[in-house]
């Protein structure tokens, strides 16, 4: 089957843009890495949201990570009232990091979405999610680890 004669093709070239450009923020060319990284974020930043909110967010993925972000959603069950330890560990675990790494790696995640997704689009995002988890995601270093997540062990 040709390139041309494949009909997903354009969807896994797409996706494929995101990730290398994701790879890019991240420093790394492991594309498995970064997959889980953003499927990871995907879902942690998912369940924190109402439902709508989360099918405004999806509407702008490529059609592959879409089919990521829903994978195990259960719309019945957010937002999630999840703290920031909490989410970083969701996080982590999911990504398949520590726990250091996963606060630094959720907000690296975020700004490279930020140039992937329309102009604004993470704003309403960010808008809807508790104060010391917008900073996380924002990247805002807490103390070059979990810094003051780690007072709510």
């Amino acid at each position: 089957m040709s390139h041309h004669d494949d009909p997903l093709a354009p969807a896994v070239h797409t996706a494929r843009v995101w990730l290398r450009t994701i790879g890019d923020q991240l420093g790394t060319d492991d594309q498995a890495f970064v997959y889980r990284a953003v499927r990871a974020w995907l879902h942690a930043v998912r369940d924190q949201v109402e439902v709508a909110t989360a099918a405004h967010l999806a509407a702008q993925l490529p059609e592959l990570l879409r089919g990521a972000f829903y994978e195990g959603w259960v719309p019945a069950r957010v937002p999630a009232q999840h703290n920031v330890t909490s989410f970083v560990s969701r996080f982590a675990d999911e990504a398949g990091v520590s726990l250091d790494e996963a606060a630094a790696l959720t907000g690296a995640v975020t700004k490279a979405l930020s140039r992937l997704f329309s102009p604004g689009q993470l704003d309403g995002v960010f808008a809807v999610v508790p104060a010391r988890l917008r900073e996380l995601l924002s990247g805002v270093e807490l103390d070059g680890t979990l810094g003051g997540a780690a007072a709510d062990r």
